[in-house]
């Protein structure tokens, strides 16, 4: 599988992600500058984490603007997979490719802790390796994860199975959902279920120095099913 990581000013999670994407794929991502106007032929497309152009204006608002971006939109309209995480998340859901956005955190304070997620679709090419309502244990850190949709976009993300992961009570201490969170989302699909957004961190839970392995499922899922 060959994949392909975004570098805006201000991402700090590049370096996760490709070692990430490196355990399960045994390939070196391309890293790719904001500032880029083409992308290389890749099966994958991820935006990392961290504070795009400092999370000024909007988190994600600058970066969705970056000229990269419109390779990064034309591939997705073209079915080639992408996967946001957190900033990432935040900068697909300010160019339209996922609905909803994302707020403030509900107690107005950076959280940095372990959550446990329940996998709700896992019919997806970035799920497949989960069983319906299995549960991980991955990092969050993050200052805008409230996600937050109107209840018509709700109800459509409901009935379509664009809910990829909800915070869940489990093996993390403290309360379940970090953020406020509506419905306690943690991610979620684009119709076609080709794109991924989620604020938690996989990439920080595929090596035992870090405390844990359960994200390598997620990595291991989509090489597998990309191959």
């Amino acid at each position: 599988m060959k994949s392909a990581v975004v570098v805006f000013p201000g991402t700090n999670r590049e370096r996760d992600m490709v070692r990430a994407l490196e355990r399960a794929s045994g390939r070196h991502p391309a890293l790719v500058f904001h500032k880029d106007t083409e992308i290389p032929p890749v099966d994958l497309i991820v935006l990392p984490g961290g504070f795009a152009h400092g999370d000024y204006l909007r988190a994600g608002a600058m970066a969705a603007r970056s000229p990269v971006m419109r390779e990064v939109i034309a591939r997705a309209e073209a079915g080639v997979p992408v996967l946001g995480v957190c900033n990432g998340f935040q900068v697909l859901t300010e160019t339209g490719l996922l609905p909803g956005a994302l707020l403030r955190n509900a107690h107005l304070r950076f959280v940095c802790r372990t959550v446990t997620l329940r996998v709700e679709n896992p019919q997806t090419l970035f799920t497949g390796r989960f069983a319906a309502g299995e549960t991980f244990d991955t990092p969050v850190a993050h200052m805008d994860g409230n996600y937050f949709i109107d209840d018509e976009g709700h109800r459509r993300l409901a009935d379509n199975g664009q809910i990829a992961f909800r915070y869940v009570a489990g093996g993390a201490p403290g309360e379940a959902n970090p953020n406020g969170a509506l419905d306690d989302i943690a991610g979620v699909f684009n119709e076609s279920k080709t794109v991924l957004g989620l604020m938690p961190h996989p990439e920080d839970a595929t090596d035992p120095l870090h405390g844990g392995t359960d994200g390598r499922k997620l990595f291991d899922g989509i090489v597998e099913a990309l191959a």
